[in-house]
């Protein structure tokens, strides 16, 4: 089922602006006291941490109580190094992707994007260091699960003043900064898009860089973790490309030694010819597929068909011969089980003991 469904051919959209390669020591983004903070308004009786929301009042859209973010993350003008460039910290500072770091190069995070192939050393926690959850919340936002890789963001609250094509234009023009994107699927006149991005890291960072922002129309956005596509072809390729990526992650740990001996064990067991690369060799793949155990028989020895009415069939008479060959060639001496005779008992035997002279 899986190999019936064709793959399809998602052109990626690169990462622009690109960061600096050459990079200087990190500015800080705002100076201590310019950020206003104000509290969240008193919607409910209880005010519940987990959600970050007031409890027990008004059944009322969270995002309606928002404001538009002060501050914004500027990969060019603010990627910089920082103590943690030093430390060997690998995690980013979250405040830096909010663009509210006062810190600058004293901070002890990194001020840089997190690189899609780079492996941080716990995955059971995002790329700010902060500790995933077993499920997501309700309203699909905060950090995220560890059981699931998810690389789709939800954008809600989109103000559209154009045609589908044109929103996905802006949505693009504001989501690459923070990495390649895989995929972007606009819902015209639903005010929503997903984002696709080909890294978890890049999801992640953009998630706390995009909340709150706006677009260009001076709209607040709704930016969350996106639930599971429910398209049986990308559940196949979600599963496909997980698959790759721990068979790359297995085979990168492993001896090449190992690997090219286990591969060399593999084509004698089926009888194929590799080159020099430790490839099939073309005229292997031309021919008609042979079976896993080469026969083997004596120079000018025909094969002998099995006799009417045989317990034994054609292949299991094969492997035997197949079998005693091998020991032949090794150099084994055949299994002969040897009859055991019983040893002579002393005393009377049991045709004494029956006889008449008794």
């Amino acid at each position: 089922m899986d190999d019936e469904i064709e793959t399809p051919v998602y052109s990626p959209i690169l990462q622009y602006p690109q960061p600096p390669k050459n990079l200087k020591p990190a500015r800080k983004q705002v100076i201590p006291g310019q950020v206003n903070k104000t509290e969240t308004v008193q919607t409910g009786k209880e005010y519940n941490i987990w959600y970050n929301k007031w409890a027990g009042g008004d059944r009322e859209d969270n995002y309606s109580n928002k404001v538009k973010s002060q501050t914004r993350c500027h990969v060019r003008t603010d990627t910089g190094l920082t103590r943690a460039d030093i430390t060997g910290m690998k995690y980013c500072c979250l405040f830096f992707a909010r663009g509210c770091c006062p810190y600058g190069f004293e901070c002890e995070y990194l001020h840089v994007l997190p690189e899609p192939g780079n492996v941080k050393p716990d995955s059971s926690k995002d790329c700010f260091a902060r500790d995933k959850f077993a499920d997501y919340r309700d309203d699909m936002g905060g950090v995220g699960s560890f059981n699931r890789q998810n690389r789709t963001l939800y954008i809600g609250r989109i103000k559209e003043t154009g045609t589908g094509a044109e929103t996905e234009e802006v949505v693009i023009r504001h989501f690459r900064e923070w990495g390649t994107i895989e995929r972007v699927r606009v819902l015209q006149y639903r005010s929503v898009a997903f984002v696709t991005y080909v890294s978890e890291l890049s999801g992640q960072f953009a998630k706390e860089a995009m909340a709150c922002q706006s677009l260009d129309n001076d709209e607040i956005l709704n930016v969350r973790w996106a639930t599971e596509d429910p398209n049986p072809v990308q559940k196949v390729l979600e599963k496909r490309r997980l698959e790759d990526m721990g068979r790359e992650a297995i085979q990168s740990r492993m001896d090449p030694k190992i690997v090219d001996a286990m591969k060399a064990i593999k084509a004698l067991e089926e009888g194929v010819v590799l080159d020099e690369d430790e490839n099939v060799a073309q005229e292997d793949i031309e021919d008609e597929p042979v079976n896993k155990r080469p026969r083997l028989t004596a120079e000018g020895a025909e094969a002998v068909p099995p006799k009417p009415g045989s317990i034994l069939n054609a292949d299991a008479l094969e492997g035997l011969k197949y079998f005693t060959e091998i020991r032949k060639r090794n150099g084994a001496a055949p299994l002969i089980q040897k009859r055991v005779l019983p040893s002579a008992t002393s005393g009377l035997a049991l045709g004494d003991y029956g006889s008449d002279e008794d």
